[in-house]
């Protein structure tokens, strides 16, 4: 109907309209109802479509009054026409306001739709007399109006009058007023829909009517959009000003007849505010308010009411409903879910370990009863082989009459031919007492060697079958009660011999032999060209326990980093031999274990947790679970850790196990590995006599399976002096003072009329020497010990040190020579030596970092997504042990936002919530971003340890973020349960939670980025001064200069603060059209860039993750 209409009017011509009009009037009264109601029907239809479509006016309406389906039928035409000019408006609009348009005929309909109530119109049509036509604007003038309320929505001067053809200095009438219009000269013809000039509009002034605005300056009508209410006003006498709107009359003197009129203006609303029809009312109309009922609520600008949630309190005139309840539901059930899942988890672990505690005991219990019997047998045997030999010795050619006592007292297992081959071993070691001593130590060889083969045959067939927990737990400490009745057995075992039984083939887990060696090692710092080590020659064997002993500042760690590859900022020279081949120590670092001096162990796992995680991570991938258990539970057990293997480890706010204990748990980290070669520096220190014999007795055993140990010790007691092999013995400067047996030690020192006194602890005793606190009675000077000891090796002693005994073993050479200069330094020159050596010292460390060797160890360890499943796994427990933690952060949460919830609940509609989404960026940027630093911050120093045994950094990291991915899930729903329940926005909650999440996600990864590359104090500082600058920055309009436009595009604040604004602006339609567009104007959003917002909030979030990831490879400690 709209496009026939259209079409019609602009078929007629001049006499065609004549030749109606003569047909109207000749048809009588009575011809008309003679005829029937569709000849008049059609006459009437056609008449109405020329003179609207023309312009004209609806004249002589009087003669309808009889009939009432005239008037609805004019108004319908009349509305078509006022669609069809509206239209071309928008088409216009729509080119101009894109950015404020997701879909313009829907928004457009949405305003301008009055299709289902057209009262406003059928009683304009009745005050104008059928002149309606005449009097509503046309296009060129709705342009005029509508480009100055776009140009100026965020003005307070909103719409500023300009001359026109009918408003001008020189002509002012009535209808130039606001809230009045004029009609045009009848006579004229003007096609207003389509018309680009003002036509004059001059005849007939009237008041605005109700349902329109006529603008000031403008002697036309343009109807009211949708949710807006346009009574005529009311003049107050005491202000003179027409009430419900602002202006006020004209002087009487100008316009004596004039009156208070409609609505004048139709803007954004800070300007407007009075013709939106008010909260707590609908407006079906746009002349009509409505109140709304109880339960229901009426937003401001609505058209209709809607009903109230269950639960939420709407009386009658309410504004918004109060849904507080639902945010009390919502929180309480999020909590009930966490709740669940912490407690059930935890429980779950409980169980688990309870179960595994008493399989573990019960196995124990066997394992020790059956190492009983089977040590009770042992004697057994023992004693019916002595009596055989003496019945042999006695009776020669016979037989024993106790054969049947024999087989009486042997086990199910064995029989009479072992305990015959036995009594002929012993015949022959009988001969003589030399020969029985040589023959028992090689029966003992042979007996171990025997032993562990047939035991390497048993636990084969074992992994191959499918075992219970108890089966696993009762195999494992099995064989740790028979090491333990072998050790015993072998302790007067040469060193040959432990090194056939640790390379034996046949071993439960065959470990590479590895010597070390290095000739004239020499470590220098790059800064000031110090020498830390010098001339450094040595060797270390497997199966051997190296002790390096020396006062402080003598090189010790860095003799122990320089041979483990960890040396950085320094200038290596000299060779390191790996089994006699200059090798890279990189290629062997999955069989090479270093203990660092501080212990760096997690405090928020048991014992138990850390020592099996290092397992499952660096044993070789192909063990079965029975062999890592035996290997666990062998560390655990020989370390002494047993009763507290279930308790957690403990950090500074907590306390957990002692600290001899936790020094113990650091060493069986490197330990259940199963390394080749083991650093320890200063395992002992802190540790009382008794934990220390401990620690070394479980090294004992690992020198035993042929593990070559270097460990760093500051003054051991006589028994653990005692224990190690070898000494290496270091002076100040890095220099040698001894390197071979401790067992020959003091007799090299009484060789230089250096004697230890009675009562006194040699180590100690030494090391006064070389502090120089203690004088020997030789005459020898502590500081040509170095140089003695190359004399007395036969190495090569340096220049310097042979021009100047004393005096060149303290003061290194290349320092001397440049005392000079130093003093004449400027200041320009120290700051930039200590900027250069800085550079080249994290130079240093980023090729360290990246340094790539080949991998010569032969283990292949568990792949990248195993390790993540382990890592995954470890950070779940860490978290739930921190469950406090947690809820602390979701309580801040909540109470940030109910605070900024109520505080910007009354202004959320004026500026589509601008404000509190301010503040929500704010605050939750600011919240995840200082929690999100603990998952770094505080675990650097593991990480660096565990990535420079061999760990993927790759798995590390993936876990972290897959457990925090947990809380970019869970805290914009704590979040939102209490700020959105409280502001109730437009936008739908899942919206919301949308760009919140995003929002979390993006500020984790720049946390991420701040935990990395910064310390804790300074990351927590950016954190909280990133969120507050970069939304200020942000939330600035456009209208400020290019740089701060740059810096805000380039903020992530920005981008979720146009993606909240947008998604709430889509909400508000009708009569905050002009509002809407004025505020995304002038922040210069566009409300079709939300999925883009979207994107660009996950894209910071997945760059700075990447950004955080290289920087921890790069800054890795060594």
């Amino acid at each position: 109907m709209h496009g026939f209409f259209s079409s019609q009017v602009m078929s007629f011509n001049a006499s065609q309209v004549t030749m109606l009009l003569n047909l109207k009037m000749s048809v009588n009264r009575r011809s008309w109802h003679k005829h029937g109601s569709n000849l008049r029907m059609v006459i009437l239809v056609l008449w109405l479509v020329c003179y609207v479509g023309n312009g004209q006016t609806i004249a002589n309406i009087s003669e309808f009054e009889d009939n009432p389906a005239l008037l609805p039928l004019v108004t319908k035409v009349v509305y078509r026409w006022v669609s069809n000019t509206t239209a071309a408006l928008s088409r216009d609009l729509g080119n101009r306001a894109k950015f404020c348009f997701k879909d313009l005929d829907s928004e457009w309909n949405r305003a301008f739709n009055f299709s289902t109530n057209l009262d406003f119109l059928s009683k304009c049509i009745e005050k104008t007399k059928g002149d309606i036509v005449g009097r509503i604007c046309g296009t060129a003038e709705m342009k005029f109006y509508f480009n100055a309320s776009f140009n100026k929505a965020n003005d307070t001067e909103y719409w500023q009058w300009q001359p026109n053809v009918n408003c001008n200095l020189t002509a002012w009438d009535s209808g130039c007023e606001p809230g009045w219009g004029c009609s045009l000269d009848i006579i004229e013809q003007v096609d207003l829909p389509n018309s680009k000039d003002f036509p004059k509009r001059k005849k007939d002034c009237m008041t605005c009517c109700e349902g329109f605005f006529c603008p000031r300056g403008l002697t036309c009508m343009i109807p009211c959009p949708l949710g807006a209410h346009c009574p005529l006003a009311t003049l107050n006498k005491t202000t003179s000003i027409c009430e419900p709107y602002t202006y006020q009359l004209p002087p009487t003197l100008r316009l004596p007849s004039h009156t208070c009129g409609g609505a004048n203006v139709w803007a954004d609303i800070t300007s407007s505010s009075e013709i939106f029809c008010p909260a707590g009312s609908h407006c079906p109309t746009t002349d009509k308010i409505v109140a709304c009922e109880k339960g229901h609520y009426c937003r401001k600008g609505s058209t209709s009411e809607k009903p109230c949630l269950k639960l939420s309190s709407c009386k009658r005139n309410t504004g918004n409903q109060n849904i507080h309840a639902f945010g009390i539901m919502f929180i309480a059930a999020v909590s009930t879910i966490l709740l669940i899942i912490y407690n059930c988890s935890d429980h779950i672990l409980k169980i688990r370990e309870k179960r595994q505690a008493k399989s573990r005991e019960a196995a124990v219990k066997k394992a020790r009863a059956h190492q009983r019997w089977k040590g009770a047998r042992e004697a057994a045997k023992k004693h019916v082989r002595e009596i055989g030999a003496q019945i042999t010795r006695t009776f020669p050619g016979k037989k024993s009459d106790h054969d049947g006592d024999t087989h009486m007292m042997l086990g199910p297992g064995d029989s009479a031919s072992e305990v015959y081959e036995d009594i002929e071993m012993s015949k022959h070691s009988s001969s003589s007492a030399a020969q029985a001593q040589s023959s028992s130590a090689v029966s003992n060889e042979r007996r171990a060697s025997l032993d562990i083969e047939e035991e390497s045959v048993k636990r084969k067939n074992l992994a191959k079958a499918k075992q219970t927990q108890t089966q696993i737990f009762k195999a494992a400490y099995d064989q740790i009660e028979k090491e333990k009745a072998m050790e015993q057995e072998n302790k007067n075992l040469n060193f040959s011999g432990i090194v056939s039984m640790a390379s034996n083939t046949e071993t439960r887990n065959k470990r590479p032999l590895m010597e070390l060696s290095y000739k004239d090692l020499t470590l220098t710092l790059k800064s000031n060209g110090k020498h830390v080590l010098r001339c450094v020659t040595g060797s270390m064997k497997p199966g051997r326990i190296t002790a390096v002993m020396g006062p402080s500042g003598a090189g010790k760690t860095s003799l122990l980093s320089a041979l483990a590859g960890k040396a950085v900022g320094c200038k290596l020279s000299g060779s390191i031999l790996i089994n006699g081949k200059q090798e890279s120590i990189h290629s062997y670092k999955k069989i090479i274990g270093f203990v660092p001096q501080d212990d760096v162990v997690h405090g928020n796992l048991t014992v138990e947790e850390n020592i099996w995680f290092h397992a499952k991570c660096r044993l070789p991938a192909g063990l079965s679970k029975a062999e890592k258990v035996l290997v666990v539970e062998r560390t655990i057990d020989s370390l002494g850790l047993q009763p507290v293997r279930n308790s957690l480890v403990g950090t500074v706010e907590k306390r957990g196990i002692s600290g001899g204990q936790r020094k113990r748990v650091n060493v069986g980290l490197e330990m259940v590995m199963e390394p080749s070669i083991l650093f320890l520096d200063e395992p002992t220190s802190g540790l009382d006599s008794a934990s220390s014999q401990l620690l070394l007795r479980a090294l004992r055993h690992e020198a035993f399976e042929g593990v070559n140990i270097c460990m760093v010790v500051h003054q051991p007691s006589y028994t653990l002096f005692k224990t190690f092999n070898d000494l290496v013995l270091l002076a100040k400067g890095g220099l040698t003072v001894y390197h071979g047996s401790v067992d020959n030690v003091e007799e090299y020192f009484s060789g230089l009329g250096i004697n230890v006194p009675d009562r006194i602890n040699p180590p100690d005793y030494y090391i006064d020497v070389l502090e120089g606190i203690t004088i020997g009675n030789s005459g020898v000077d502590y500081k040509e010990l170095p140089q003695r000891w190359m004399l007395h090796k036969g190495y090569s002693v340096p220049l310097d040190m042979r021009n100047n005994s004393a005096d060149g073993l303290q003061t290194n050479p290349d320092i001397g020579n440049n005392s000079h200069g130093n003093a004449e330094q400027t200041f320009a020159r120290e700051l930039w030596g200590d900027v250069k050596s800085n550079s080249m010292l994290r130079s240093d460390k980023i090729q360290h970092n990246f340094l790539k060797s080949r991998d010569l160890s032969h283990r292949r360890t568990p792949s990248m997504w195993l390790q993540y499943k382990y890592f995954l796994g470890r950070v779940a427990k860490q978290q739930m042990r921190e469950a406090k933690l947690q809820a602390t952060d979701y309580l801040i949460l909540l109470l940030a936002g109910a605070c900024l919830g109520l505080l910007t609940k009354k202004s959320a509609d004026e500026s589509f919530g601008y404000l509190g989404y301010t503040y929500t960026i704010i605050a939750v940027s600011l919240l995840c971003k200082i929690a999100a630093l603990r998952s770094f911050s505080l675990d650097k120093l593991h990480y660096w340890r565990e990535s420079a045994s061999g760990m993927s950094s790759s798995a590390c990291f993936l876990a972290k973020d897959t457990i925090d991915f947990f809380n970019v899930l869970v805290k914009p729903l704590v979040y939102l349960s209490m700020f959105y329940f409280f502001t109730n926005p437009r936008s739908t909650f899942l919206d919301n939670y949308i760009i919140l999440a995003c929002l979390v996600y993006c500020v984790t990864g720049i946390a991420y980025a701040l935990a990395i590359f910064l310390q804790p104090s300074s990351a927590q500082l950016f954190s909280v001064l990133l969120p507050v600058v970069l939304t200020l920055v942000s939330s600035r309009p456009k209208d400020d200069s290019k740089a701060i436009r740059i810096m805000a595009d380039l903020s992530y604040p920005k981008w979720a603060l146009q993606a909240f604004v947008i998604v709430n602006a889509q909400r508000y339609y009708g009569v905050w059209m002009i509002t809407r567009c004025g505020m995304l104007w002038k922040y210069g959003y566009d409300i079709n860039e939300w999925n883009l917002c979207i994107m660009i909030l996950l894209l910071v979030g997945v760059a700075t993750r990447g950004i955080a990831f290289v920087g921890m490879i790069l800054l890795k400690k060594k």
